[in-house]
């Protein structure tokens, strides 16, 4: 499609600002641009059509099956819009007095506790404004923890080679060294080498349970012992607690602090750049170093508190105030029958639409999975050539949005699917119908494969000058 610059044609436009009601104010010249700026002029009709194509073009959730692993894209209630959407949440300033914001209040200690309970931790801050961003504050708290206790030489964190790439980025950025774990061949953290792995250097550890692949690692409670035996602390990254939530507690697994991701987990809308929200939830020992401010309950009344020892801020004022109120409304609509079920419905998705096309396409693990499974398309590209990122590209020709491709890495020609609780039977089958009919095309025709999706606006393009040469601005003819 064009873009609005190539629509444009001089002298048309259309009239959408209303009239100036206030005063006119002159600005010195030498404040003002010489030229006027490059703007496309359009008139209101192609304006229109201009978006509406756009919008057409576009997939998400509510379009299609969107199984894109670790990223839980998933049913976001309209009625989290509505309650977000309320004019007095809006329309608060954050200097407000306390007393005339303490609805506002409300919410972040209702949130913290329903999500305490959730997680087995005694005490949350919501200051982080994503995942990553949670990760960076966890690893602060273990830092502050040892350098309260004088200990300075624990300086290292341990992050299994399964982990998401963030938590390497994350340990580095806090001033930790990082020590890799292997997998064993179960797919669960290696207990010789995590053993010889730990020391009077481990900071902590940073692990997700359920893990990458999409498994439980029944080894967790030894996992965490052997690292507090060490002297360490146990981190959650909480990117996959939708299996999980109402089943089984980070806390109760051996974990000192957690972060969450409200805009996915807890059904705010994820993607498109955000906003998001990565709260930190911690036991007790940890809690006086937590950013300030946080929020209390004294007599009925809301107010705000600053922890004896925090690490300061990590983000402006309370962090991104209308998601926690979109998780909120989620939580408060499924309640304690609803939040297990929603877990129980994506381990249960999962494990069909893993089932169906099991014995056709080779499974990185031949095990009940939790929220998502792996596959490995090595087989296949080493005897047709039709590689992981092919039948992603071929899915958008019926309508299916790819799985993550080329993760994890320790899995080659990796296709990582997470269906998501919210899915119906008949789509799952439908999905596995055209995995299967995929393969049966790499099979018979696997060139054609090679210049999959046929049916999409964009073909495929080149990836590796598309990465390397993006064109990020428009081409004017002078």
């Amino acid at each position: 499609m064009k873009l609005l610059f190539e629509r444009s044609r001089s002298g048309r436009g259309s009239t959408l600002l209303p009239a100036c009601d206030v005063p006119a104010v002159d600005f010195d010249q030498s404040l003002l641009r010489t030229a006027p700026p490059r703007l496309p002029e359009i008139s209101e009709i192609d304006l229109g059509r201009h978006y509406t194509e756009l919008a057409k073009q576009t997939h998400g959730v509510n379009d299609g099956f969107y199984p894109l692993g670790s990223c839980t894209m998933k049913y976001n209630p309209r009625v989290n819009e509505e309650a977000a959407a309320l004019p007095g949440f809006t329309q608060v300033h954050p200097l407000q007095p306390q007393e005339t914001v303490q609805g506002a209040l409300e919410v972040l200690h209702r949130a913290e506790t329903l999500l305490c309970e959730i997680t087995g931790m005694d005490a949350m801050s919501f200051q982080p404004a994503a995942g990553a961003h949670g990760e960076y504050t966890g690893l602060l708290l273990i830092r502050k923890y040892h350098q309260s206790k004088g200990d300075t030489a624990r300086t290292k964190i341990i992050v299994p080679d399964s982990a998401h790439g963030t938590n390497p980025a994350s340990a580095t950025m806090a001033g930790f060294k990082v020590v890799s774990v292997p997998s064993n061949e179960a797919g669960g953290v290696d207990l010789d080498a995590l053993r010889k792995a730990v020391g009077p250097d481990t900071a902590g550890l940073m692990l997700t349970n359920p893990n990458t692949v999409g498994l439980f690692d029944t080894n967790i409670l030894e996992i965490t012992q052997i690292v507090h035996d060490a002297g360490g602390l146990c981190y959650y990254d909480g990117a996959n607690l939708n299996a999980v939530m109402g089943h089984v507690r980070p806390g109760d697994m051996g974990f000192d602090c957690v972060h969450l991701n409200l805009h996915k987990t807890f059904s705010t809308p994820h993607g498109g750049g955000g906003p998001g929200s990565g709260p930190v939830g911690c036991k007790a020992m940890l809690e006086p170093f937590l950013p300030a401010p946080r929020v209390k309950a004294v007599d009925g009344m809301y107010s705000f508190d600053t922890p004896q020892r925090t690490m300061g801020q990590v983000r402006g004022f309370y962090g991104n105030f209308l998601v926690v109120v979109k998780a909120l409304a989620y939580l408060i609509t499924l309640g304690k029958e609803g939040i297990p079920e929603a877990s129980a419905g994506a381990v249960l998705n999962a494990n069909y639409l893993m089932k169906k096309l099991m014995g056709h396409y080779d499974m990185a693990y031949h095990t009940l999975c939790m929220h998502e499974f792996v596959m490995t398309l090595q087989g296949l590209a080493r005897d047709s050539g039709v590689t992981a990122m092919d039948v992603a590209k071929r899915l958008l020709d019926f309508g299916i949005h790819p799985p993550t491709m080329y993760f994890p890495l320790i899995v080659h020609e990796a296709l990582m699917v997470e269906p998501t609780e919210t899915e119906s039977p008949e789509t799952l089958d439908q999905a596995a119908q055209a995995f299967l009919d995929i393969l049966a095309e790499a099979k018979a025709d696997p060139e054609s494969l090679h210049h999959a999706p046929h049916h999409c606006p964009i073909g495929r393009p080149d990836e590796v000058t598309a990465a390397r040469d993006p064109i990020l601005r428009y081409g004017f003819a002078e």
